[in-house]
């Protein structure tokens, strides 16, 4: 998607261990016109694929997955990081790492709001070595619904992750590609 490599490219600043940072427009401050189109261009993606339901983890995934639940004009849900005493018993649950944040997390979602019914797509700001997927995919696969496919933001597809997932039949599909990435420099896979 030309217009998320143009402004990765204008904004966004790459860090040491292959972090890239796009806070100004994508997960701290949201830029809502791009989330829009971000939204717009996964209903085309996945128009045909009779998707029920987004599934994303808090906190960044969850406004581009409420974008694309806009879009697709279905719920969107978010498995959370911490069990809190409002969120019930009745739980799937699953661990995942995080390559941002260097850790594990325990993530739970309701079975109330995943179902055996459903055609799910998960939505996800980054995908680097697939571990937050992973999880969600195995919340997927708990609550017996079916996995549509993926919906990532920004790809870094010099890692591992996307390409194993698609090796496992994963459908993933990456509305930009970083094939690398330096100090100053950066190049998308087209």
């Amino acid at each position: 998607m030309q217009l998320l490599e143009d402004r990765i490219l204008k904004e966004g600043k790459v860090f040491p261990d292959n972090i890239l940072k796009v806070d100004s427009f994508l997960n701290h401050q949201v830029d809502i016109d791009l989330l829009v189109a971000m939204g717009e261009e996964f209903r085309r993606l996945y128009a045909g694929d009779n998707v029920t339901k987004i599934l994303t983890i808090e906190a960044s995934g969850i406004a581009i997955a409420s974008f694309a639940a806009l879009a697709l004009k279905v719920p969107m849900v978010f498995a959370k990081k911490s069990q809190s005493k409002n969120i019930g018993k009745n739980l799937y649950h699953t661990k995942t790492m995080s390559f941002t944040h260097g850790r594990e997390y325990d993530i739970v979602c309701s079975k109330d709001y995943l179902n055996e019914g459903d055609r799910i797509l998960i939505i996800d700001d980054f995908l680097a070595n697939g571990k937050a997927l992973i999880g969600l995919i195995d919340l997927v696969n708990q609550s017996g619904a079916t996995l549509v496919g993926c919906g990532i933001a920004i790809e870094k597809a010099f890692q591992k992750g996307g390409d194993e997932l698609r090796e496992k039949g994963v459908r993933i599909e990456s509305l930009a590609r970083i094939a690398s990435m330096t100090d100053d420099s950066l190049t998308f896979i087209r």
